[in-house]
């Protein structure tokens, strides 16, 4: 792999993720763009402890637009697009419109390949092992800005979700704060070790589900399962055997696995629902440990965090979605159409000839 770093023309950071060694990197961004202004501001909710970013700057950004005006496809003659140069392997740049900026954190924007009608799933080992050492180095540098104390890396696919580009491309978050999601993973974990004598949980949670009948599909160093207590109605885990906090502990045997076992993760999601229909929209997020103090989380440390991805759709069957109303929405208390062990079976069912 190789990186190059340049600047675009309002001053913010463009990174080329290359296969060849040999490529060189020098266009410029020659749109007569000014400064980049955001007003993100983090707000904590005193009464249920978790924050709220603020970003009324982002009223304006790009929405929808037509496939010959897509700011994420490379730059060809007159057409110029967030990516100066004419082609690239993998892209990650500042996000011009922010969630999460300054002292408030930092997002990115990861173009996965240059091919405006591809998808992730549709990517080579080669390109998809690519992603994931960009996701890699990205983890890495972002964990030494001193406002970042969690990075988030993730894809939304699909307008069901919210998406407004459709350019196959993923975001980075930099939060200057322990998300609410990952602050409960670690208070069970503080309960379970103190339980149980220093039992790590997510060990006995993966333990109990690789001689379980949830289990989708299976590698030497990944595993792929359906939770015992999934939300969504196809939500899938994937985890490296060995336990790491973050991307950065990966070894390289579970890096060149990946690309095989997460590809064909993703091509099963697209058949779940059989021929015909339009691509399974999904969120596929990475947990990673927080870089910040855990001390809050009473005799937990950042080696006691399992990095995993978890991937799901909110479409709950054909031409129909999961709508998260009342319960879900007022209470957080999810009802789930699907049963997990259902869920698994279908997705054995659609493996890849």
């Amino acid at each position: 792999m190789k990186k190059t770093s340049t600047r675009l023309a309002d001053g913010r950071e463009l990174v080329y993720y290359d296969l060849r060694d040999d490529t060189v990197r020098e266009a410029v961004d020659r749109r007569p763009l000014e400064r980049t202004v955001t007003t993100s501001e983090i707000r904590r909710d005193a009464l249920l402890g978790d924050s709220v970013a603020v970003a009324s700057h982002r009223q304006g950004r790009t929405y929808h637009p037509p496939a010959d005006q897509c700011p994420l496809c490379p730059t060809r003659g007159d057409r110029l697009s967030e990516i100066p140069d004419s082609a690239y392997d993998v892209v990650v740049f500042e996000n011009r419109f922010p969630s999460l900026a300054g002292d408030s954190g930092r997002c990115e924007v990861v173009c996965f390949t240059s091919d405006h009608d591809a998808s992730f799933a549709g990517l080579s080992a080669e390109q998809a092992r690519l992603v994931l050492d960009a996701w890699t180095d990205r983890t890495a540098e972002l964990s030494h800005l001193p406002s970042v104390e969690q990075v988030f890396c993730f894809e939304n696919r699909g307008a069901e979700i919210g998406v407004t580009l459709g350019h196959p491309h993923g975001q980075i978050y930099a939060y200057p704060f322990t998300t609410p999601r990952t602050a409960l993973m670690l208070r069970s974990l503080a309960a379970h070790k103190d339980a149980t004598g220093g039992e790590n949980l997510f060990d006995a949670v993966l333990a109990e589900e690789l001689d379980g009948e949830r289990v989708v599909l299976e590698g030497e160093h990944w595993v792929a399962f359906v939770p015992y207590a999934a939300h969504w109605p196809y939500e899938v885990h994937l985890y490296p055997k060995r336990r790491v906090p973050d991307l950065l502990g990966l070894d390289e045997a579970a890096r060149t696995e990946f690309p095989e076992v997460y590809l064909e993760l993703l091509r099963r999601f697209d058949r779940i629902f059989g021929a015909g229909e339009p691509p399974t929209p999904y969120i596929a997020a990475w947990h990673q440990a927080p870089f910040g103090q855990l001390e809050e989380f009473e005799g937990v440390t950042r080696d006691d965090f399992a990095l995993h991805l978890e991937l799901f759709t909110i479409r709950r069957t054909s031409g129909k979605l999961k709508f998260l109303a009342g319960s879900e929405s007022g209470m957080n208390v999810f009802i789930n159409d699907v049963p997990p062990e259902r869920a698994a079976e279908r997705l054995r069912e659609v493996a890849s000839s």
